[in-house]
This record gives structure tokens, C-alpha cells and sequence, in this order.
């Protein structure tokens, strides 16, 4: 074991210098670290390695053990000092190589550190794409969340089949997956039936810790995520695609269990807060970073339901989050609340999406209306696309209208739910195809999730859900009875319509 102003001098010769770091940075280290008795803390381990690819050394390529971030040199070569506290060393995939696959189908971008070896290397070798992936897509699937037979039977045969089709009509050898969180719903077990689902695809995974993922009982958030970890590795890390830099952070943090339940809070504790500051260093400012985590930085449900405690289903230091993203084209992607929800905050845009399960599978939406489904995105150099796309339904299936008397709030008008709306998007009808305005976007329930979820005894399965106010509902009168056309052109010109 190194003694601690050894361990204090090699930190300053290897981790802050591959960081390049300036004086004041490391005086501050150095004025913070000898108060800790760090031995009593952890061991530190001398990572040393290379990244290359077909026997040459990569330069510029972040590597890093979720503390430190360093960066290769010229010849593919990096070292930082790491510690017995950590459980992987991983290497943030530079854009151009193919992204490889464990057994069980997710990305394969890290080796496991041995807690008891003082000094160990790690070789990672990179293989060059078969194409360009300037232009790609990936998809979005969040709350698979499968808790018994019945479920993972679902996911298996109705959802995962859809998947797979989506993938075919794609035909992206750049194509990958972002799984992101509540892959299972408290039982670790079927983490087995979720990898046999992503081994369906044969793309390689991503993916986010959600708060039905976590190993429950421990004394602290700190021991949470093994089984997790067993399965998938770090629960925040980073790649390159394209001219697009991806981020996963886990933001459910633990506070154990309190009364019949366990209880956890959205936060982004400081270590992951400094790991990402290190990250998006090598980033140039400008470009796209797209961060994924399973629950949302902010919802419009903090608006709708102003009475409701929002620890757990909103990000409390956000903020911070927001001002690390700032000169960056920057988007959040989250689940975690069974709605779909589109927020543009400042420079900001966050996706709330609705998710594969839908209502915990109680039938064939989420409690706003939104379809089970998933989101395609596509990245054309620096520039996001997006759809939502509904398990069984086509992909220009992007709103449901309600006719006149459905809605029992509004009986004189008919209904629209838009569920991927956004400021961006136009929504119009025609009478005899003379355009006769927008609908009113007015805060309101989705009438068939009021009759699908409504009372004590329904849905039959999981008799706890309820209707959810959205932020996507629209409502006209018709002036007669003729010819009627909906339309919605979202934010990119494409034109969706229903004749009625």
C-alpha cells in the first residue's frame, strides 16, 4: 500500500497531469486531500494501459475509473491513479468504432479492476466502424420493468417483436440502444428475461440504473447497484457517435427503507457531478450531448400537480446540471414516469418519454394516453431527430382524436392527444378542406385512460393506477359535419393526419 503523500505526489504527477489541470486546480487537491486519512479510506491502485486499434495507439481517447478522466497520449498510452473503492476502468468510445457487445447483448466499453493488485494494466482494443456514423440513429426504451411471468411474456412476444421490426425498417449499421432504467420491476432476477430481450435486437445496449433496479436492504445508496453492475458495469459513463457525445448518469439516490416501502430522491451525487465536469472537458463547446438517466431533471407534473412531493420524480440539483450543459446543444432523455412529456428550458430540451410497459402492462397505454411504445432518434451530424413510435402501431400513428362527447369534461368538443407535442409542432383541422384553425392545448385527462384506469378496481391488473393530467391534450368544436381532417406537423415539417 502506497503511504498517503506518496499516493498525494503520484496523484499530481499522473491523474491531474493527463487532465491538464492548472496549479490552482492542483493546489486546491492538494490543500483538501491530506486532511482525509486516505489508507483507512482505500488503496490506491496505479491503472496504467493503452487503447488502439488493429495494433495502433489511439491518441485523445478519455478513459477513466468514474473519478478521474484521463486522456491517452500520442502513442495510446494512459495511467491514473485509481482506488480500491472503484469498480471499473472504461473508456469513453471515440467516434468511428464500432461499438461492441457483451454476451448478454449490452455495450461491452470496460474491464473490471482488481480491488487487491496495486498496479494493473488494461488493454482496450478499438475496431474501425464498416461505415461512417456521421448520420445515426439509436433508440430510446425506458421502464421495461417486468416484475412476473406475465410481464416478461409481454416484453418477449409483443413488445420486443415491434423492436426488432423497427430495427429492420431502419437498417443502421450505426444503429444502437439506450435501455433507460426500471428494466425490471424489484425483481433482479428477471434481469435474465430483460438480456434475452436485447439479445432479440443484436444492437449493442446502454444502460441507465433505474429505481426498481437497485438491491434493496443495504445501509446505504453506496450498495445499491452490485447486481446491477454484475450485469451491465458502470452506472454512469460516456461514448462518441458521429458529432454527437452521449452521457448515462444514475440520479436515483437511495435513502432506504422507511415505513412499508423504500424510499429514493432524483439527485446527481458530487462525485458523479466532478466526474462529468472532467468528461466534458474533452468536448468541444457547441456540439450535442445528449445525457440519458432514468429520472427526469424536470416534468410539466411539477406544474400539473403543484400539491405533490417532486423529490422523486424530479432532480434536485438540476441546476447544476443545467450550467455544466451550457454551450452545448444539450438534451436530457428520461422514463421513470409512465407519461410522455417534452420541457425546452433555456438551452435545455429534456424528453420525458412514455414508456415500453406502458401502465406497469396493464393494458395498451401509459395513464396520459401516450401508447406503449419507444423513441427513434436520429442524428444527421450535430442536428436531433425524434418520433415516438407505439408498440403495434405505425410510425405515422403520432396522435388519437376523440370524437365529439368522449371527453366527459369537455362533451361539445372532440379531443386530440398529441403525446409528443411541443411548442414546435402545428395542429390544425379542415372542414371540406378549408382550414379552420388550431385547437385550444388545454391541461386535462386523456378520455380513454379515464375509462381504462379510473376507480379502485381498475385496471385489473394493477388496480393502483390512475389518470394523469397531460400537457398535450387539444380540444375544437367542428362548425358542421362535413369532411373533417386533423393534422399535426411537428417540429421538422413532417405532416401527420386522420380523416375522420
Amino acid at each position: 500500500m502506497f503511504k498517503r503523500r506518496e499516493f498525494i505526489k503520484s496523484l499530481g504527477l499522473s491523474s491531474v497531469a493527463w487532465l491538464g489541470m492548472g496549479d490552482a486546480v492542483f493546489a486546491g487537491v492538494q490543500k483538501e486531500l491530506p486532511v482525509l486519512d486516505l489508507p483507512t479510506l482505500f488503496s490506491p491502485i496505479r491503472i496504467k494501459g493503452k487503447v488502439s486499434a488493429a495494433g495502433k495507439g489511439l491518441a485523445g481517447v478519455s478513459v477513466s475509473d468514474g473519478r478521474i478522466v484521463a486522456q491517452t497520449n500520442a502513442n495510446g498510452d494512459f495511467e491514473l491513479i485509481s482506488g480500491s473503492d472503484r469498480d471499473f476502468v472504461f473508456v469513453s468510445m471515440p467516434s468511428g468504432y464500432e461499438i461492441q457487445k457483451q454476451a448478454n447483448g449490452s455495450a461491452s466499453f470496460f474491464q473490471k479492476i482488481d480491488k487487491a493488485k496495486a498496479e494493473q494494466s488494461f488493454q482496450f482494443e478499438l475496431k474501425k466502424a464498416g461505415s461512417p456514423d456521421e448520420n445515426h440513429h439509436f433508440l430510446l426504451l425506458s421502464d421495461t420493468q417486468i416484475q412476473d411471468e406475465y410481464d416478461a411474456n409481454q416484453l418477449l412476444t409483443v413488445s420486443a417483436p415491434d423492436v426488432q421490426r423497427t430495427i429492420a425498417f431502419l437498417g443502421d449499421p450505426n444503429l444502437f440502444g439506450i435501455g433507460c432504467g426500471d428494466l425490471v420491476y424489484d425483481k433482479l432476477e428477471l434481469f435474465k428475461e430483460y438480456n434475452q430481450s436485447i439479445q432479440m435486437y443484436d444492437i449493442p445496449f446502454f444502460q441507465v440504473v433505474g429505481n426498481h433496479d437497485l438491491d434493496f436492504g443495504g445501509r446505504s445508496d453506496a450498495t445499491t447497484t452490485g447486481t446491477f453492475k454484475g450485469h451491465f458495469g458502470p452506472t454512469y459513463y460516456s461514448w462518441n457517435r458521429g458529432e454527437v457525445h452521449y452521457v448515462v448518469l444514475d440520479d436515483v439516490f437511495y435513502l432506504g427503507r422507511i415505513g412499508a416501502g423504500t424510499k429514493y430522491i432524483g439527485h446527481i451525487p458530487e462525485e458523479q457531478l466532478a466526474w462529468l465536469e472532467q468528461d466534458l472537458k474533452a468536448v468541444e463547446k457547441g456540439k450535442t450531448v445528449v445525457i440519458a438517466l432514468h429520472i427526469p431533471a424536470y416534468t410539466g407534473a411539477v406544474t400539473r400537480y403543484p400539491e405533490r412531493d417532486t423529490l422523486g420524480g424530479t432532480v434536485s440539483n438540476r441546476e447544476h446540471l443545467y450550467r455544466m450543459l451550457e454551450g452545448y446543444q444539450a438534451h436530457i432523455l428520461s422514463g421513470h414516469t409512465h407519461f410522455n412529456d417534452n420541457m425546452i428550458s433555456g438551452h435545455v430540451y429534456e424528453h420525458c418519454h412514455g414508456t415500453v410497459c406502458g401502465a406497469w402492462w396493464s393494458g395498451p397505454i401509459c395513464y396520459d394516453g401516450t401508447p406503449n411504445g419507444y423513441a427513434i432518434y436520429e442524428a444527421r451530424g450535430s442536428e436531433l431527430r425524434w418520433q415516438y413510435k407505439g408498440t403495434g402501431l405505425d410510425i405515422n400513428e403520432q396522435f388519437r382524436v376523440y370524437e365529439t362527447g368522449r371527453h366527459r369534461d369537455f362533451p361539445e368538443q372532440m379531443a386530440i392527444n398529441c403525446w409528443n407535442y411541443d411548442p414546435d409542432w402545428e395542429i390544425s383541422w379542415y372542414e371540406d378542406g378549408v382550414k379552420k384553425g388550431a385547437p385550444q392545448k388545454i391541461v386535462a385527462l386523456d378520455p380513454w385512460s379515464v375509462e381504462l384506469h379510473s376507480g379502485p378496481d381498475l385496471p385489473a391488473r394493477r388496480s393502483w393506477v390512475e389518470p394523469q393530467l397531460n400537457d398535450h391534450m387539444f380540444f375544437f368544436k367542428p362548425e358542421s359535419r362535413g369532411n373533417l381532417v386533423v393534422e399535426a406537423k411537428d417540429r421538422f415539417g413532417k405532416v401527420y393526419s386522420k380523416k375522420i
